[in-house]
């Protein structure tokens, strides 16, 4: 009954912090730079400072669909934050050159990260899917291998924080050292990648509460 009480306690932060996420980025989205810079002029600059000219910056449909695509070399950017000159467009278009930044030096959490996203797509669909199959079935080998795909998962969480982390660091000393945003601005924009950062940091609780009642499972079978 506990771990019902705590997953219904996490989805309820998490919802929380979805709130949160879309309240911080719906303010400073309305927030214009004083250098009325939009994403994709900020993504462009910090990109052509860091030696990745080659990489293009595209507009993408939807709303925080901004992304840094490792495998095409692209930064990606929701139309609003690509065309708006707002301090929320300027920090979410700031981190996603991070990653391409992360990218260029070989990061290595990122590069752990990629190689960990298969064992994510696995593990995320079917480790559940083998956990239970191997209960009902009385199939320890099953029941394991589940555990473990499922394991996967919760470690590529795990790894994902400093990769996002990094980013947004790397985002906002570009932003101030570069005089893209002023000192208070600056403020704005780190409102805005905490929320989402936070975002993050719950999926990860989440799915290591998940590991930890499976365990708890693996524990029961053995009693």
């Amino acid at each position: 009954m506990s771990y019902y009480l705590l997953m219904i306690l996490l989805f309820g932060v998490s919802m929380l912090v979805q709130a949160y996420l879309s309240n911080t980025y719906g303010r400073f989205s309305k927030i214009r730079n004083a250098r009325n810079l939009t994403g994709a002029d900020v993504a462009r600059l910090i990109l052509d400072e860091n030696g990745l000219a080659h990489v293009p910056v595209e507009r993408v449909p939807g709303q925080l669909t901004d992304h840094y695509d490792p495998l095409k070399k692209v930064v990606r950017l929701s139309e609003t934050n690509y065309d708006v000159p707002s301090l929320a467009a300027a920090a979410v278009a700031a981190h996603e050159v991070g990653h391409a930044i992360q990218d260029k030096i070989g990061y290595p959490a990122l590069v752990l990260r990629a190689r960990m996203l298969p064992a994510l797509q696995l593990g995320a669909n079917f480790g559940p899917l083998l956990i239970l199959a191997g209960l009902f079935l009385n199939v320890a080998g099953l029941f394991w291998l589940g555990i473990i795909a499922f394991a996967a998962a919760v470690l590529f969480h795990l790894v994902t924080l400093p990769v996002e982390f990094d980013a947004s660091r790397r985002a906002l000393a570009s932003l101030y050292q570069r005089s893209y945003l002023s000192a208070n601005e600056v403020g704005g924009a780190r409102s805005v990648l905490t929320a989402a950062a936070l975002t993050y940091v719950a999926a990860f609780a989440i799915a290591l509460a998940q590991l930890v009642y499976f365990l708890g499972m693996a524990g029961g079978r053995r009693d």
